[in-house]
This record gives structure tokens, C-alpha cells and sequence, in this order.
């Protein structure tokens, strides 16, 4: 579990761990950054609490290097990656292994059911469980069990991790993508179901969510330079969205029916968000357009924008 400034949620998420229905041994590794926090604090006291809670550090405060490190001081056959925000059911590793020894493949994962509290944050969550919102990817939107590109979380065979060299520690965002995608080119399988379905909390506020699809899309645009061929539609689609969308309202100044354009995208987007959060209240319903804008626009600038120097440090 890599974690950062968790203070609020380290004892839940932990907790959540050792009371899994698994049969057997369990050992739960926190990676700590350099919080701001009293997450060390709450960590040490887990740790003595419990013989099976141990802590490594992360200095950096970089995801992949807290995976790394984690790994690295584990000593199970199987390795689960946990965030301390995800709330996992008490099956999910019982039922993970369940399917890797079932189906021979290296990781498995399965839904990420991302739940709001806030008006906000169930209008972000509808986005995110949508293909209007993310695309078609499973994991956000579910479907049938199968092999894929790359699943949420994951439980991985360490064999798979030892043989593709863990995470890189380049990538600051994307690493799962990365290193899935290493996996399979190695002749490994990656494997979604959807009898895994772990709870996700979405950002609090627009800010913090165009932050996040900003960054998502500069490091997709990094895998797709270090592996080409991997950028497919769905990657490239809010990217041409932006373009498009910029260029037709450039043209507009002198040819007024290219104003079609981005008139016809807020239509789709307002239109979309409005029919895909049918069962919520109108407040949250008249949030979700602007949660899909977000998601779109910043994933695409991300990726317009993301400097080929990000690539280059990757070599």
C-alpha cells in the first residue's frame, strides 16, 4: 500500500486488509511517503498493533517507488496493490487468487465502483462509471470477465512482477498501464472480472479533477512514445476532441457555421450527463456535464501538451 497524507483513512483502509476471508498468511506493507500529516504516526501504531503490519520508506513520495519498495519487502507468492482510499470487500482476495489459479494469469483486478458523497462527487463518480465520461475500459464501466489491457489495482503472481522488473519508476502516473502492458508483451495475461468490485472516492472538487485527468493524460502520451502502436481511440479521442473543438471555434470568427462544432459537443455533453445519471437527484444531475467537460478537456490538453522530454527521461 503505498501511502501518503492518510491520516484520516490509514486505520480503515488496514483494517480492511487483515479482516480479508482469506485462509492464508496475510502480511500488509505500508510504503510511506513524506507526509504532512500524522501518517507515520497512525502507521507505527498499526505496526505495533499488529505483527502482520510493517512499514518501508518512500522518500521520494512517488507512487511506483512506493510500490517498488513494498514489493521488495514482501514475501508472498502473490502480491495485492491496495490504495489507502480504495475499500475493498471482504472476499476480494480469497476471490483474486480464486481466478488467478483458475485462469494462469499474471494479475488480476476487477471494478473500480467509484461512490461520491457530496452532490459533486456523485456527479464525478457517473462520469467515471460511463463510457460517455472514460471510454469503454471495464474496469470503470464493467462488463464480462476476460483478458485486458490493463485492470484496476491488481493481484499479481511476483513471478510476473520479478520477471518484467516491477514498476517504473518513471512513470509518475500510467505506471499500471505501463506495466501491464510489459506484462503482456512478455507473454503474460492480464484478467478482468467483475466479481472484484472495489469502492473508489472520487475528487472533491473540479480543481482537483482536472488535475488529475491533466496529469493522466501527459503520462498516457509517455507510454504511447516509450511503447508505439499502444494509443488507441479512446486514448485519442480528447485530444481530436480539443483540437477539433479549438479549431472550429477559431473558424467561427469568419465562418459562423463552424460555431456547429462546439455547440454540438456541449449539447452531447449536457444532453449525455443528464441521461447517464438518471437515478440521481437534479442537483447532482446538473453537475455531471461539467464532471465529463473536465474529464475531457484536461485529458486532452494533458496529452496535446505533454513534453517529449517526459519520454526521453524514461530511456
Amino acid at each position: 500500500m503505498p501511502v501518503l497524507d492518510e491520516e484520516r483513512h490509514l486505520a480503515a483502509s488496514v483494517r480492511m486488509v487483515l479482516q480479508q476471508a482469506y485462509e492464508g498468511e496475510i502480511e500488509v506493507v505500508l510504503a510511506l511517503g513524506p507526509s504532512r500529516d500524522a501518517t507515520d504516526a497512525v502507521a507505527a501504531g498499526l505496526a505495533e498493533q499488529d505483527p502482520r503490519v510493517r512499514t518501508v520508506a518512500n522518500p521520494s513520495g512517488q507512487t511506483p517507488d512506493a510500490l517498488n519498495a513494498a514489493i521488495g519487502a514482501s514475501s508472498g507468492d502473490v502480491i495485492a496493490r491496495v490504495d489507502a482510499h480504495a475499500e475493498i470487500p471482504r472476499d476480494y482476495l480469497s476471490t483474486a487468487v480464486g481466478i488467478l489459479d483458475e485462469t494462469g494469469a499474471d494479475n488480476v483486478g476487477g471494478i473500480m465502483d467509484a461512490k461520491g458523497a457530496t452532490p459533486l462527487e456523485r456527479a464525478i463518480a457517473c462520469a467515471m462509471k460511463s463510457p460517455l465520461g472514460v471510454g469503454g475500459a471495464r474496469f470503470h464501466t464493467g462488463g464480462g470477465a476476460g483478458e485486458s489491457d490493463t485492470v484496476y489495482l491488481g493481484v499479481f503472481r511476483r513471478s510476473a512482477l520479478e520477471r518484467v522488473g516491477g514498476y517504473d519508476p518513471h512513470f509518475a502516473r500510467a505506471q499500471d498501464w505501463e506495466m501491464n502492458h510489459r506484462i503482456r508483451a512478455t507473454g503474460g495475461r492480464v484478467w478482468f472480472t467483475p466479481e472484484l468490485v472495489v469502492t473508489y472516492r472520487p475528487r472533491s472538487s473540479l480543481r482537483k479533477l482536472a488535475d488529475q485527468y491533466f496529469n493522466y493524460g501527459r503520462w498516457r502520451r509517455v507510454v504511447a512514445r516509450q511503447h508505439p502502436g499502444t494509443a488507441n481511440a479512446r486514448y485519442l479521442a480528447p485530444p481530436a476532441m480539443v483540437l477539433g473543438t479549438v479549431a472550429a471555434s477559431a473558424l467561427g470568427l469568419a465562418w459562423r457555421p463552424a460555431w456547429l462544432v462546439p455547440a454540438g459537443y456541449a449539447a452531447a455533453v449536457g444532453a449525455g450527463g443528464w441521461l447517464i445519471s438518471g437515478t440521481e437527484p437534479a442537483g447532482v444531475r446538473a453537475r455531471v456535464p461539467l464532471a465529463i467537460a473536465t474529464m475531457h478537456w484536461s485529458w486532452g490538453i494533458g496529452f496535446l501538451t505533454s513534453p517529449a522530454s517526459l519520454a526521453d527521461r524514461a530511456d
